[in-house]
Order: structure tokens, then C-alpha cells, then sequence
């Protein structure tokens, strides 16, 4: 059952950031969202704002399952720093995705062979913010500790932390499943990092729904609950999720960190022929979606879009928070401008009938 956005954003706080502290490096300030997207709706307080600088306007945030830590419901994909992204190109995506008051920041310790972390630890040591922000992480995948074996798991978080350069992990991802090992085992393992302080939250990134089972059976004797799930999931991937591992995540009340949210950036919907996907394997994955159902979709998102005065990647982003497990899709960018119109999701409000139609495109 779907709900209306207007619900995740009860009461907003407007905040004008330049600075993280006094001292810090700078960081860049986001374009502030259009008047067209906030109506009435998703309520916030009465600012005057023009588009080139002023006050810009952050959803309330939600909570990350039963942890006790809350986020504002878009997260920050770091698969790309280290990657096709330098350090210098990281870095002030984070410092405007934190500037306009976004929080969880996502990560694996495979992510460029851990060059990931590393760049965000040396941008949360340099901005003094790691009180500010959720840091996710995942083990399981890395080439020097794979799998999910006990002392595996213990030798991969204190790599990350040491490339975090942090004393604890806020969100510890298991990175897929490792059958070879008894899940028992995994959980205990990391108790005992929960115990030391390591780490202060456990999920999973596509557990399927018997293994999410599992783990709550364990966790009723004893061993660290999951508290997250990350699947991919958007528009154009519903079916892998939609169904049991939906209904199981659901009946657990686990936190949907969806990721692919954009489809490999085609909701983005600047690729509409074949011949304008770059030619890598990103653009291939983009192309697989050029036929008559993405088409579909996308002209969805462009009437829906041009109604609110936004991006369709805006409008995609929202239609997935308004599904009743989701807490935060996870996105990826390679350029500080496009974290604003991602942002802006979280202050959209659907109406029952755009729900619809997208529902209805996208089938």
C-alpha cells in the first residue's frame, strides 16, 4: 500500500550552510529547492527564497529502524568515488550533499579496492563532521577479507575504520550472502564488534527472504538483529523486490535502502536513443531499458515532472519513498549540481493519482 510523501515530511527546518565548523573547509551550497515543490502538502516554514543562494529547505528525518539514529531519507552512494571519481571530485559532492543536510553516506569496503573509505575518512577528518553524518559500510566482497567467516568480518571492519579513520561503523552491511557459512556464526562475530563498540548497526544487502528469516529466528535467541535490507530497486526493477522479500522486509521492519534507485542513471531520462548511452558498460545498462515499457516510464516522469517544476529524476526518487518500506533510496552522483534535485524527493509530494499513473507505467 502505497503513502502519500506528505507524511515524511510532518514538520522542516530550513538551514543556510556554509561552513561545516568554524575553521573547516568550505562547504558548497546546494541550489535551493523551487517554490513549485513545496505545496501544501508537505508543510514548511514560510521563507523567502530566490534561486541563486538563500535558505534551503530539509525534509524531517526518519529513523533507521529500530537504532535509534535517524537520516533524511536520500543517501549518498560512494561506489564512484576512487573510481571515476578523484578525491577532489569526491569531496565537494560530499561537501554539498552535507551542505544541503543530507546524512547517510554509503560505502563497501570493495568500493575501488577500498579507496572509497579512504577518501571518505580523509573528507570527514579534514570538515570535522563525522558526528554529522551515518556512515554504511559493508564486508563480505573486499579481495583481502571475503566472505562473511567470522574472522573475515572482525579483519574487515578494522580496515574500514582504519580508512575511515573512525572508531566506529554506524550501519555494518553483510555484502550478499555467504551460504558457506553458518549465519549463527556471522551474527556472533558481530555482537562481539557491536560489544566493542565497533559497530553500532547491523543489515544486509540482498539477503534473500529465507535468510532474512533466519537471521530473526537468531536474533530472537540472542544475536544482533538486522536492522536494514539494500536490494535494488526502482522504476524499472520491481519485481526482484516486490513480493516475498518485500512482505518479509515489511513483517520485520527492516529499513529499505534501495540502491540503483535511478536505474543506472536512465530515470535521469537525459538518455532516450540508443546512440546517446555512452559507450561503457554503464551505457549498456542504460540501453537495456530503452524499449517500449522504459519509454513508458519516462514519459510518465516528464508529465509528472513539468506538473511540479522539477527533474524526473526527482520525481522517481519520490515515487520509491512512497513505498511503505522504503526509508532512504541510495544514489550515486559524479557532479555536486545534481545532488539538489535528489534531494528534493524527499520534499515532494505525489498525489494518489501520479502514484498511479507511474505504478501503471512502470508494470
Amino acid at each position: 500500500m502505497a503513502r502519500h510523501l506528505g507524511s515524511r515530511v510532518q514538520a522542516a527546518t530550513v538551514i543556510e550552510t556554509t561552513f561545516i565548523e568554524r575553521g573547516a573547509a568550505p562547504i558548497e551550497r546546494a541550489e535551493p529547492l523551487s517554490s513549485e515543490t513545496r505545496t501544501s502538502a508537505a508543510p514548511t516554514r514560510s521563507v523567502e527564497t530566490n534561486l541563486l543562494s538563500g535558505p534551503i529547505t530539509v525534509p524531517s528525518p526518519v529513523a533507521l529502524g529500530d537504532t535509534g539514529s535517524e537520516l533524511h531519507p536520500l543517501g549518498l552512494g560512494g561506489s564512484l568515488f576512487g573510481w571515476t571519481l578523484g578525491t577532489d571530485d569526491s569531496e565537494r559532492v560530499l561537501d554539498r550533499f552535507v551542505g544541503s543536510g543530507g546524512s547517510l553516506i554509503d560505502t563497501a569496503d570493495s568500493y575501488a579496492a577500498g579507496r572509497s573509505e579512504s577518501i571518505i575518512g580523509r573528507w570527514m577528518a579534514s570538515r570535522h563532521v563525522r558526528d554529522r553524518v551515518l556512515i554504511a559500510t559493508k564486508a563480505g566482497r573486499g579481495a583481502e577479507h571475503p566472505g562473511l567467516r567470522p574472522e573475515a568480518i572482525v579483519a574487515a571492519v578494522d580496515a574500514s575504520l582504519e580508512r575511515l579513520r573512525t572508531d566506529r561503523i554506524d550501519l555494518l552491511m553483510f555484502h550478499g550472502d555467504d551460504p558457506a557459512t553458518p549465519l549463527e556464526e556471522s551474527l556472533g562475530a558481530v555482537g562481539a564488534l557491536i560489544d566493542a563498540g565497533k559497530v553500532r548497526a547491523l543489515g544486509a544487502a540482498d539477503f534473500p527472504p529465507d535468510r532474512l528469516i533466519e537471521a530473526r529466528v537468531l536474533a530472537a535467541n540472542g544475536l544482533p538483529r538486522l536492522q536494514a535490507l539494500t536490494a535494488e530497486y526502482s522504476l524499472m526493477r520491481r519485481r526482484g523486490f516486490e513480493g516475498a522479500t518485500e512482505l518479509v522486509a515489511h513483517a520485520q521492519g527492516l529499513a529499505v535502502l534501495p540502491y540503483f534507485a535511478l536505474a543506472n542513471g536512465f530515470l535521469g531520462g537525459n538518455v532516450r536513443r540508443r546512440s546517446e548511452a555512452p559507450r561503457d558498460a554503464r551505457g549498456a545498462r542504460i540501453a537495456a531499458h530503452l524499449g517500449r515499457r522504459g519509454h513508458r516510464v519516462l514519459t510518465a516522469l516528464d508529465d509528472i515532472a513539468f506538473r511540479h517544476g522539477c527533474e524526473p529524476a526527482t520525481v522517481a526518487l519520490a515515487w520509491l519513498l512512497t513505498r511503505p518500506t522504503v526509508v532512504a533510496p541510495i544514489v550515486g552522483v559524479s557532479r555536486p549540481e545534481q545532488v539538489g534535485a535528489l534531494l528534493a524527493a524527499a520534499s515532494l509530494p505525489l498525489a494518489r493519482s501520479e502514484i498511479v499513473e507511474l505504478d501503471r507505467a512502470s508494470a
